[in-house]
């Protein structure tokens, strides 16, 4: 089977809601044949519960053996229930979950799991976690990093390695960049592509790429939350059970409030938080070296000492951090300034996972 097999198989199929095939309506996306094995996501949402099972049935039966992941949210059924959509399926396996169903996964393999979060977004979340996995690996550490920020996944970006997982035998085979395994939605859908699911949708894709990810053993893996406190951090909190949280925020008031947030969530779902790490905490001219507190400075390691929780560092923006990030080569791998701030709070966090 290749791709432009599945592909024109799945063509084949109408889109219940209308508008042509569900290729066109984009309803089938991530499309992928790796060794023979195909694969592809299929979006239920908006469906009621028997268009949801037919479309389903006609998938497995135009592509019988292909890996097939559902996710969304179907609509009232004959007895006008509303069920979230299952986490994940494979063509001809049978009853499916939904998400509140499935048992809690066996993740020991992972190894010690930590939560990079934000009480909000535009804090550099996504940077730091993507510095932090690489230090750790650089450190000699089996490390994985989870993109589960799923509207907006920059982990492919930050660590170029925007292309397609691979997948064979029911499992996902996450990308490798710069001595660590990664995982992202983007690596499983179409370039581009906005992801308008709900939030139960977006967290059962996260467990999906956890229990379903082919990471090996690792001895970390770090989680790159979306902002806020959301489905996907209670999810995490309730099936995932990190061994903790890192908060990220800039030193800003508006930023530290909802950071506040963040803390207050985590230490009242029993997920201790491993350090404060404060971004943009100063920036630096490229041209003099001037130092412009443009958002403040020493708010989040004053939050830290207010909570009683570990500062693992200050990371000042720097002209290099944003050429590091947009060309796919993490700073922590430079000389730059920012890189060795990022390198210490590594070690810091390594320190507190250690003790």
């Amino acid at each position: 089977m290749t791709e432009e097999d599945l592909r024109r198989a799945l063509a084949s199929i109408a889109d219940p809601a209308g508008g042509g095939s569900i290729v066109e309506t984009g309803r089938a996306s991530g499309i992928v044949v790796r060794s023979g094995t195909g694969g592809f996501v299929l979006d239920i949402g908006g469906l009621s519960a028997e268009d949801a099972a037919a479309l389903k049935r006609a998938a497995e039966q135009a592509a019988p053996g292909a890996r097939m992941i559902t996710t969304a949210e179907a609509a009232g059924g004959a007895h006008g229930q509303t069920g979230q959509a299952p986490t994940q399926s494979a063509a001809g396996g049978g009853a499916r979950r939904q998400p509140h169903e499935q048992p809690a996964p066996d993740l020991a393999h992972l190894g010690k799991i930590v939560a990079v979060a934000s009480g909000k977004g535009g804090v550099g979340k996504s940077t730091v976690a993507a510095n932090l996995a690489v230090a750790l690996a650089a450190e000699g550490l089996r490390v994985g990093l989870l993109d589960a920020d799923i509207y907006g996944p920059s982990i492919p970006t930050l660590l170029g390695c925007p292309g397609r997982a691979s997948g064979e035998q029911g499992r996902i085979e996450p990308v490798e960049a710069h001595g660590l395994k990664t995982l992202s939605i983007a690596h499983l859908t179409k370039p581009g592509k906005a992801m308008i699911w709900r939030g139960p949708m977006a967290a059962a894709a996260m467990m999906q790429m956890l229990a379903d990810g082919d990471w090996g053993e690792l001895e970390v893996m770090l989680i790159d939350m979306p902002p806020g406190t959301g489905d996907i951090q209670l999810t995490l909190a309730q099936k995932v059970k990190p061994a903790g949280a890192v908060i990220v925020s800039t030193p800003q008031d508006l930023a530290l409030i909802d950071a506040e947030k963040a803390i207050a969530m985590f230490d009242k779902v029993n997920v201790p938080i491993l350090g404060v790490i404060e971004n943009m905490s100063t920036f630096v001219c490229p041209e003099c070296g001037t130092r412009s507190d443009i958002f403040g400075h020493g708010g989040a390691e004053e939050t830290s000492r207010a909570r009683s929780v570990p500062f693992l560092g200050a990371v000042p923006l720097t002209m290099e951090l944003r050429r590091a990030s947009d060309s796919g080569r993490p700073a922590v791998l430079s000389d730059d300034e920012a890189g060795a701030a990022l390198r210490a709070a590594a070690l810091a966090l390594k320190t507190e996972l250690e003790s």
